[in-house]
């Protein structure tokens, strides 16, 4: 094969998220509505003798980015070659805009990126079903960020089901330069829950009717976050972010997933810088739904 072919995949959030009592395999159940916004990650990928890869960050700092095989991009692309017999290596860059440990799912969108970009260079055609599969083997977000839009997510996330929406959706996004880990986040929830206990998770009736309506203020009111109370609990000084984006008219605000970043729910894009310029950080501004994971170029 020669050529490149550059595929770019969404960041994500979580409009709900719903966590249940941690099973015996050690995940949480999960009932969570997920939304794909428009900032986004690139991933090209060409031939290559062996496999090798290479992370650059544009406003970023992607330090932490591991650049072997520990990277959920490089094992997608190794995942998708032993799925197909593929003997082949891949050459592949992966140019970060997400926000790392961030909460918005940035090392599993490259992964689905990669799935989609190797798919594409190598010809394999994979039906869509099995790329989903595969991405499923990878983490729990994975098939989200290939498929991308808005959809209910159960079991660990993985389970997709499509949710109607009507119009379009403005975020602020606020990254945070701290960090949060995940499993340090799900414990601190397990500790917090640990005599009170948790219900199955469930997704608000009323969140999705607000999609269905279009209803951007009804939609701010029914935000929820079950590991919002553990990420306050690490990182109390998120409070203030929360409190300053309501103070400054967004409809709605929530730590992303684990966090540390935080999303505000604004009516317009106009609504949106308004929004996103009371915060004395860098703030993003992205259009939501968009699609998933897809080729740019080959």
């Amino acid at each position: 094969m020669s050529g490149s072919v550059k595929v770019s995949a969404p960041a994500k959030i979580n409009l709900c998220l719903g966590v249940g009592p941690v099973r015996d395999d050690g995940y949480h159940p999960l009932a969570t509505v997920f939304q794909s916004i428009g900032l986004f990650d690139e991933v090209r990928v060409r031939p290559a003798a062996e496999d090798t890869l290479t992370v650059y960050g544009d406003g970023v700092d992607v330090t932490d980015v591991p650049q072997d095989g520990r990277n959920l991009a490089l094992q997608a692309a190794r995942l998708l070659a032993a799925h197909h017999g593929v003997d082949e290596g891949v050459e592949m860059h992966i140019h970060k805009r997400i926000p790392v440990a961030g909460g918005l799912a940035g090392g599993s969108t490259d992964a689905a990126a990669a799935l989609v970009a190797c798919d594409a260079l190598w010809g394999t055609r994979t039906p869509r079903d099995t790329l989903v599969g595969l991405a499923a083997e990878l983490g729990s977000d994975v098939p989200f960020c290939l498929v991308g839009g808005t959809a209910i997510g159960t079991g660990r996330g993985e389970l997709l089901s499509p949710v109607m929406t009507r119009g379009t959706y403005w975020w602020v996004v606020v990254p945070d330069d701290g960090g949060l880990s995940t499993p340090r986040v799900y414990a601190e929830f397990d500790r917090l829950t640990a005599e009170s206990g948790t219900d199955d998770p469930e997704i608000p009736p009323s969140l999705l009717s607000a999609l269905r309506a279009g209803d951007v203020e009804w939609l701010g009111g029914s935000l929820s976050n079950d590991l919002q109370e553990a990420a306050l609990s690490l990182r109390p000084d998120l409070h203030h972010l929360l409190e300053e984006g309501l103070e400054a008219s967004a409809h709605g605000a929530l730590v992303s997933g684990s966090g540390p970043t935080t999303i505000y729910l604004c009516e317009s894009r106009d609504h949106a810088v308004e929004v996103a310029s009371a915060f004395d950080r860098r703030a993003l501004v992205a259009e939501a739904p968009v699609p998933g994971a897809r080729v740019v170029t080959r």
